[in-house]
């Protein structure tokens, strides 16, 4: 315990008188409570008395109609849902069958096109052969004309006929050769192959014209200057006669040969030999 003597013992002891006298003068003071009514609970009539049972019996019906009717919604959702699913299921599998029939009848529709194509094509190439056959006989048969032409022609003037110019035969031997163009059933590519050939047919002809006329000229230039020398004046004549020469060839010119010692030509170079006369 606290002395009485030390300071902290003093000053509690005044506190603790201080708290004691706080309190009695506290309690001594007369106490106000706040004015409060008297609470009347109400009356119940005689006649309606509350049954609990039958409120909870009411709280419980109206759950359950309440739940019910949850329940019918929910199922008739579900049920909803599943015909919306039945009937995309069926929309689906029709539409899978009209692709499926769609898919059948392109391709058939495709294997009829290329049957028809392939039937094109061998008719063509049947025409194309069938042409090409005809072509072939039809230049058989006027070779054989030409050539059964000819011996009539060389019989005729052998009887001392009328006679054909150069011009006539060339024109008779062309319109016999010249073939109609048909080019109205070619495709693009069959009218460039056919284009390229008659390219090729023209380039052949015309070296074909260019050796002969070399091979021409190197003859006549033979016999005018190796065979004719050696030949007697009269076959020197039938052979200029027979030879197929042009008028402007040098059988036209007439050279006069003086064929006596020394055999010089008095006659001037023909023009094809290409040397200037002097």
């Amino acid at each position: 315990m606290c002395s009485l003597r030390s300071p902290g013992g003093r000053e509690a002891q005044r506190g603790g008188l201080g708290r004691s006298e706080r309190g009695w003068k506290a309690s001594s003071r007369p106490r106000y409570l706040p004015f409060m009514p008297n609470l009347v609970p109400p009356k119940i009539p005689d006649g309606e008395r509350l049954d609990f049972d039958d409120i909870h019996r009411k709280r419980m019906e109206k759950d359950l109609n309440e739940l019910q009717a949850l329940i019918e919604a929910h199922f008739e959702s579900r049920k909803k849902e599943e015909e919306e699913l039945i009937s995309l299921k069926d929309r689906i599998e029709q539409r899978r069958a009209e692709r499926a029939e769609q898919q059948r009848i392109r391709s058939e529709r495709e294997k009829e096109r290329q049957a028809r194509m392939a039937e094109e094509r061998a008719r063509k190439e049947e025409e194309e052969a069938r042409k090409k056959a005809e072509e072939e006989a039809r230049k058989k048969k006027a070779f054989s004309n030409m050539l059964h032409f000819g011996g009539y022609m060389q019989k005729s003037e052998k009887k001392g006929g009328k006679k054909q110019t150069e011009r006539e035969k060339k024109k008779k031997i062309l319109s016999e050769r010249r073939k109609p163009l048909n080019i109205d059933h070619l495709s693009e590519d069959k009218l460039r192959d056919k284009a390229k050939e008659l390219w090729q047919t023209i380039r052949d002809l015309e070296a074909e014209k260019f050796d002969l006329q070399e091979k021409f000229k190197r003859q006549k230039y033979e016999v005018s200057h190796q065979v004719l020398p050696g030949l007697t004046r009269p076959l020197r004549a039938w052979l200029r006669h027979q030879l197929p020469v042009s008028n402007t060839g040098w059988a036209g010119h007439q050279p006069e040969m003086s064929w006596g010692a020394g055999c010089v030509r008095k006659d001037p170079c023909p023009p094809w030999h290409g040397v200037t006369n002097t």
